[in-house]
């Protein structure tokens, strides 16, 4: 699915070749400030490489238009954005900026469901607590319903407890429905249990890649 050749960007990532496999659950591991954000980032093209390149199905990035590639590899950043207003209201938001229609209060609550986030639709979105929040923006994600999910510390704002029912939840949506997860998270335990595959970013470069 993704192949990087020769990618360096900045001081911060210099990667000599990696292949990111479609259809499986990848965990990014690394310390903080190591570069895992930004191989996010350049894997959506927010930010462009300074030399070598990356390949998605076969395509290089460059010849890809930024806007499609991003409704295909949907990114959710490790802080994600909170708008004004109800849940129902930060639910739609995503499907509205994607120029996607809305869907029914049934399929909002199937999706608050899966991210196990038991609220009223109703509800001021300002009000939930930090987890809840993260939840919420990870239902946002998944209504968008894109083949790629990028995600930056998904759970960084739950607990131990309720991370491993998220993620849980997460990995077998993505498996049912022949998804591709690419996700950066700082817990070990995490990796070893829900990856396909892992790697690990040290001092701008990849170190430990391979099959779990």
């Amino acid at each position: 699915m993704f192949l990087l050749k020769e990618v360096k960007y900045k001081n911060i990532l210099n990667i000599k070749a990696l292949t990111i496999p479609e259809n499986k659950v990848t965990c990014i591991l690394g310390e903080s400030g190591s570069g895992k954000s930004t191989l996010l980032r350049l894997l959506n093209k927010l930010i462009s490489y300074d030399r070598g390149e990356i390949f998605y199905n076969n395509q290089s990035l460059k010849e890809i238009d930024s806007v499609k590639l991003r409704r295909s590899v949907v990114m959710l950043p490790q802080s994600p954005a909170i708008f004004s207003g109800n849940i129902r209201d930060n639910l739609l938001i995503g499907l509205k900026f994607a120029e996607k229609p809305p869907v029914s209060d049934d399929r909002l609550h199937a999706v608050l469901k899966l991210v196990h986030l038991d609220e009223d639709l109703n509800k001021d979105a300002e009000k939930l607590s930090e987890g809840e929040k993260q939840r919420l923006t990870l239902g946002r994600v998944l209504l968008l319903d894109p083949h790629v999910f990028l995600l930056d510390e998904p759970s960084s704002s739950l607990d131990e407890d309720t991370e491993h029912i998220i993620i849980s939840s997460l990995v077998d949506y993505v498996k049912k429905n022949n998804k591709t997860l690419i996700m950066v998270t700082h817990s070990k335990k995490v990796a070893n249990h829900f990856a396909d595959n892992t790697f690990e970013i040290k001092k701008a470069t990849i170190i430990n890649e391979g099959e779990v």
